[in-house]
């Protein structure tokens, strides 16, 4: 079928052909471009994905990707204090408790700005407007109040849209998510996974990323510890490319989130000492890769910038 057929064509050619490497980067540039006319329905990176990896891992054994899963052997989980957050070559912007305090800033402006609001215009439409027109006006709008909170309570995932959306008028907003999704994407490059698409959205889970890097579904099986460092860096990706440039991380409840449901999954139960010794393990790795490779991670921002295809973003990492 179809499928084999890519397979096919992902076949490593033997080296001295000056035809191998453009036809190897179109192989995988097809890939991608079959994997994003695929329907919404049927975009699943733990099944959709294989073809993808096939051809990353030939061009990886041609020599032509290598920076793609440069870290995924490297990768191991060792004790980390505290301390080595705050100095030396892993040092944060931030303070490393900021990381797991859920940041409130972009809700919290959020609901000042719609009760101000609010305020505002029914005190307005009580003095402007005529009789019972000016006080069912001041109560209509003073219930706007009780809608967001009814909202926030019973349906959080709606209220989250609006707040996202909100966020935008912060100046940071817009380079903070850039810097954190990157530094999702880079960190999963760098761990091995068949990346076929990416988000410019803080709030994007990783369960997909995460089940491309191990090709299965996670309720397929549980996490080995060299498959859980990995995904713990990528889900902690996001978190330490905030943590590097800012006093106050603000995407980190999902990220952490995510790493939890991962921790869930370990083959071997971790107690909450290693669990915690995980996180900040992640973390400091996760600095340290950013750092490493802070020329390709600039160059990757640029192009997410640009709303770049992903072939287009595998090459600005590869500085191709």
């Amino acid at each position: 079928g179809a499928g084999a057929a890519r397979r096919r064509a992902t076949a490593p050619r033997s080296a001295g052909q000056p035809a191998q490497q453009t036809t190897s980067f179109e192989t995988l540039r097809k890939e991608l471009e079959a994997y994003g006319a695929l329907p919404p329905s049927e975009r699943d990176l733990a099944l959709a994905t294989g073809d993808i990896l096939e051809a990353m891992r030939s061009l990886r054994d041609d020599g032509k990707l290598a920076l793609w899963n440069a870290a995924g052997t490297t990768s191991r989980r060792r004790n980390v204090f505290p301390g080595e957050l705050s100095r030396g070559p892993n040092k944060l912007a931030c303070e490393p408790s900021a990381i797991a305090t859920p940041s409130v800033r972009n809700d919290a402006a959020f609901l000042f700005s719609v009760v101000i609001t609010t305020s505002v215009l029914a005190t307005v439409a009580g003095v402007v407007l005529p009789g019972d027109w000016g006080f069912f006006s001041s109560y209509l709008i003073g219930g706007i109040n009780l809608v967001v909170l009814a909202i926030g309570s019973t349906a959080p995932g709606l209220l989250t849209v609006l707040t996202d959306k909100f966020s935008l008028v912060f100046p940071d907003y817009r380079e903070r998510t850039l810097r954190h999704e990157a530094g999702h994407f880079l960190l999963a490059y760098l761990h091995g996974a068949p990346i076929a698409s990416y988000s410019l959205e803080l709030r994007g889970a990783r369960v997909q990323l995460a089940q491309a890097v191990l090709q299965r579904k996670l309720y397929a099986g549980r996490l080995e510890d060299e498959e859980l460092d990995s995904l713990a860096v990528i889900a902690m990706g996001g978190v330490a490319a905030e943590a590097i440039k800012y006093e106050e991380v603000i995407g980190q409840t999902e990220d952490l989130f995510d790493l939890q449901s991962l921790m869930n999954k370990s083959q071997k139960e971790l107690s909450d000492s290693e669990q915690q010794n995980l996180t900040r393990w992640a973390v400091s790795r996760a600095v340290g890769l950013l750092r490493e490779n802070s020329d390709a991670y600039e160059r990757l921002m640029e192009k997410m910038s640009q709303n770049a295809t992903v072939f287009e973003c595998i090459q600005a990492i590869e500085g191709l």
